[in-house]
């Protein structure tokens, strides 16, 4: 669950790991003249078995005719035509999904090859208390290197504080006619407003809708369909999707000690400076970090390169970037940045 349910025995306190694994892998069949293969045809009752080896489960659900989206009991998976995203917080163990899912896909489904995978997360607060493979991203890393022996490793930010670890492969698209437009901004927040943080309790709320209308969080992109769920006795996860198949996910660890929110979307813009304005006024962290990912096809194409030029954010300059980086892949462009509340 969201709330915080992983116990430190030497220190009897409770503590919960918000900062999830973000596994996201696009699929592709040899067949290149069957059009038929949808990751969708798989059945429920299968994912439920798969996500056991995660170690969560599936509390809610919706769907439309571009994408299923699934709140977990630790935070979200999306399914597309030929994508899965599977985003996991807490002491889970999404890559030891990996093998179970291969067979998976390509049985089921028939995708016989894997186009995409990125693995991402950010560094742990508490890595000692995960379990293997997930201590060490180097450990991570030489499980995924067995599936993907050209996968490539990398480290964004400091390693002696905050940093964001990717693991990428990128096969090329020689198999598919059409190259399909792809973005993702995700912004990775920490010591948030105590008073925020409030709302994502039982205490303060009711329900998660009314902790979503409250928050603002309803506001944030406009044409969303929210599936929305609030922990006991706290903790938060949504899932919006549009029609045109877009989503946007947030996960609320509210625990003053350790808070955490993640924000992700996948919304086609020409700028992400308003959205990033809208959640940074939402939650009011102290520290974040935003990455944006994007292919020559999308209409968001320029935006990686965008936060090179913003040395602050919102006009208030009430955040100062403290790091970025730029990484050209062979079918992506990323740009990783880090922002520190500016001393007033």
């Amino acid at each position: 669950m969201m709330a915080a349910t992983n116990k430190n025995n030497s220190e009897n306190t409770q503590f919960f790991e918000g900062a999830e694994k973000l596994l996201e892998i696009w699929f592709i069949s040899s067949d290149v003249k069957s059009k038929q293969r949808d990751l969708r045809q798989i059945p429920r009752n299968k994912w439920e078995s798969l996500l056991k080896s995660v170690r969560c489960e599936i509390i809610s659900f919706c769907r439309n005719e571009q994408i299923d989206a699934y709140v977990l009991s630790e935070s979200s998976m999306f399914i597309s035509k030929r994508r899965i995203i599977l985003k996991t917080c807490g002491t889970t163990t999404p890559l030891q999904c990996l093998e179970p899912l291969l067979t998976l896909v390509q049985c089921v489904a028939g995708f016989d090859k894997v186009e995409n995978i990125y693995y991402s997360h950010k560094n742990y607060k508490r890595p000692e208390l995960q379990a293997s493979p997930h201590q060490a991203f180097e450990e991570e890393v030489s499980l995924l290197d067995t599936f993907f022996p050209d996968g490539e490793a990398y480290c964004l930010g400091s390693t002696d504080a905050d940093c964001w670890y990717l693991y990428t492969l990128s096969e090329g698209k020689a198999l598919i006619s059409d190259e399909e437009p792809d973005q993702t901004l995700e912004i990775l927040m920490t010591q948030l407003d105590a008073e925020v943080m409030s709302i994502f309790t039982r205490i303060e709320c009711s329900s998660a809708s009314e902790a979503t209308q409250k928050s603002g969080i309803c506001k944030l992109i406009p044409h969303m369909t929210f599936d929305d769920f609030l922990f006991e006795p706290c903790g938060y996860s949504m899932n919006g999707i549009t029609q045109s198949g877009s989503y946007m996910t947030i996960h609320i660890t509210p625990e003053p000690e350790f808070s955490y929110v993640s924000f992700e979307c996948d919304v086609p813009e020409v700028s992400y400076k308003e959205i990033i304005n809208r959640v940074l006024k939402t939650f009011k962290p102290r520290k974040f970090m935003v990455t944006i990912f994007a292919n020559k096809e999308s209409v968001s194409a320029n935006c990686p390169r965008e936060l090179e030029q913003l040395d602050y954010i919102e006009e208030s300059r009430s955040w100062l970037r403290e790091d970025v980086q730029y990484c050209q892949f062979k079918n992506y462009d990323l740009t990783y940045a880090f922002y520190s509340k500016f001393p007033s």
